[in-house]
């Protein structure tokens, strides 16, 4: 059965800008760092602009001499995690069983949803044309059975398509394609396969199960079921609850380089992880950072304190956490935060008056943001301009005004 749906993003960072200004669409847009900060480099270009040749992580320079009348735009990460929130919201009202992947991708289960929406492939059309009016977006859903074909299908038609991957058909479509295009198939990885003579998905497809276990161990087995389409791993919705843990993790497409912007990442994640704890009546003691840098080194730390789930709390801790394992100097391209050693909210869990006081303050902006949309209500230190300030207030009253009319 065709019940895995992965539903990919086209362009997500310039498709935001595009979607938000009417004057780019279009138009070759591309999305460079600060030329200061790695060298320049496109972080992301638009369909537009990559019929010119412009690529991600291709230089400034050579963007701007391939398409002269491209125009290049400053990362907003707001206005992705903003969008990506939105996104994820559309899928699910199709079915809670999505797995959130990344930023611009997710997979979902529709198992037991034809009867509302009809089968996969209308699914897939419907979420297609639900995102392009809420949100004046295109993405490309792979359908198939399972999460491994789905995502390998959304891959091979892009921009706005559609592709369904039925299991008999791995051997014609998949097999002739580079091991490279295997997902889970990086750049050593690769590597280790050329010296193996594996070049194509089918070579690996067809290479004895115990030669792969060998090389890579554990990884050896499910390269071996990866190849040959077979992949029985569930979509998960509560994959971060299994683990007894909540976070959130966003990967820059500018790194950043400054306390101040380091400070309002922070922010806005523990809003995030606070929000979701207290929405699943957790409390939580362990809350940790993780930030990798732009050569990809890893640092995780973390710090105990009293139960809470309050944002103040797991924002202050992450920001103490933050000065004393970063000197602002090397350039950060992932930070994350998250909270662990979690409990069920219950009374034996005193809290004393102050922090009931911001219990109920928290509550009550998760209230508003649950009823009138994540834009009702935010916090000054995440805004960076009187401009911002004003259309977030603006488009809130709206919301407000709107959801008023309903009651």
């Amino acid at each position: 059965m065709l019940s895995i749906l992965h539903v990919d993003m086209n362009a997500f960072y310039a498709s935001c800008h595009q979607a938000k200004d009417s004057f780019l669409k279009n138009k070759p847009i591309m999305v460079a760092g600060d030329p200061k900060k790695r060298t320049g480099i496109i972080l992301t270009a638009s369909y537009e602009a990559r019929r010119y040749g412009v690529k991600t992580g291709m230089p400034k320079w050579q963007a701007e001499k391939l398409c002269p009348q491209g125009i290049f735009i400053k990362p907003e990460y707001e206005l992705y995690v903003d969008t990506s929130q939105r996104v994820m919201n559309i899928l699910r009202n199709f079915t809670p069983q999505v797995e959130v992947f990344s930023i611009d991708e997710a997979w979902l289960d529709v198992s037991g949803c034809e009867k509302l929406f009809g089968d996969s492939l209308n699914i897939a059309k419907k979420i297609q044309c639900e995102i392009y009016k809420e949100l004046d977006l295109q993405c490309s859903i792979g359908v198939s059975s399972n999460k491994l074909l789905a995502k390998m299908a959304s891959d091979m038609k892009k921009p706005n398509a559609i592709t369904v991957l039925y299991p008999e058909d791995v051997p014609k479509l998949l097999w002739p394609l580079p091991v490279d295009k295997l997902f889970g198939v990086g750049r050593r990885m690769n590597e280790r396969f050329s010296h193996m003579n594996i070049k194509t998905i089918g070579d690996l497809a067809i290479t004895p199960k115990n030669v792969l276990e060998k090389a890579f161990g554990l990884n050896g087995t499910y390269l071996h079921l990866w190849a040959n389409g077979i992949d029985d791993s569930r979509v998960n919705p509560h994959i971060a609850d299994d683990a007894k843990s909540m976070g959130h993790s966003i990967t820059m497409p500018a790194d950043i380089t400054s306390f101040d912007e380091a400070e309002k990442v922070l922010l806005f994640l523990a809003e995030q992880v606070g929000r979701r704890v207290r929405r699943e009546n957790y409390l939580g003691r362990t809350v940790s950072i993780t930030l990798k840098n732009n050569l990809f080194d890893v640092v995780t730390r973390s710090n105990t304190i009293f139960y809470t789930n309050n944002t103040e709390d797991i924002y202050n801790t992450a920001k103490r956490l933050l000065y004393s394992n970063w000197d602002g100097k090397m350039p950060l391209r992932l930070i994350g935060v998250s909270l662990s050693n979690l409990v069920k909210e219950f009374d034996q869990v005193s809290l004393f008056s102050e922090e009931k006081k911001k219990k109920k303050l928290n509550m009550a902006v998760d209230k508003i943001k649950d009823r009138f949309g994540d834009d009702a209500i935010f916090r000054a230190r995440l805004l960076q301009d009187k401009e911002l300030n004003e259309r977030k207030l603006s488009k809130a009253q709206k919301m407000s005004e709107n959801k008023r009319s309903r009651f």
